[in-house]
């Protein structure tokens, strides 16, 4: 059963927010598409993150949609950040007229707001209304299967 939960696949993604001042972004893997009108997705974070208190019913946060080449992303968000700590040192980011920083060498992003948010277990389940997005480049979204339902 677990290796079969693996081989759902799923995509790689920057999820980036905004907390008042601070702001951070973390390596997300649970993203999908779960409604059309209005245009919804579903968004799994580990409920130990930082980032998983901020993200409270109407916060905003942006989903920044990687390249499949765009593996120095993973390495850079992949290892997470304290509060307070740079997550954006050294990358180019627009952060006005944006609900959280945008990655200007992201394919593309996702500006969304929290509609629901429910915790079933070890995750925060979130629900996000998608209020506006755009292409940022060309190219292919990075696509991620893991070999066990137990591990990213």
């Amino acid at each position: 059963m677990l290796a079969a939960l693996g081989r759902i696949p799923s995509g790689l993604f920057i999820l980036t927010a905004r907390n008042g001042r601070a702001e951070t972004g973390l390596l997300s893997s649970w993203v999908q598409q779960c409604g059309f009108s209005p245009p919804l997705v579903s968004v799994a974070v580990r409920g130990d993150r930082f980032l998983a208190d901020w993200l409270q019913e109407g916060a905003e946060f942006t989903l920044n949609i990687l390249d499949d080449s765009q593996t120095d992303m993973i390495s850079h968000f992949g290892r997470g950040f304290q509060p307070g700590e740079d997550a954006f040192a050294g990358l180019e980011v627009r952060q006005e007229d944006n609900p959280a920083p945008v990655l200007l060498e992201a394919l593309a992003y996702l500006n969304c707001r929290v509609e629901t948010r429910c915790v079933p277990g070890d995750h925060v389940l979130l629900i996000g209304r998608v209020v506006s997005g755009r292409m940022l480049s060309e190219g292919h979204p990075m696509v991620h299967v893991r070999k066990t339902g137990m591990h990213y």
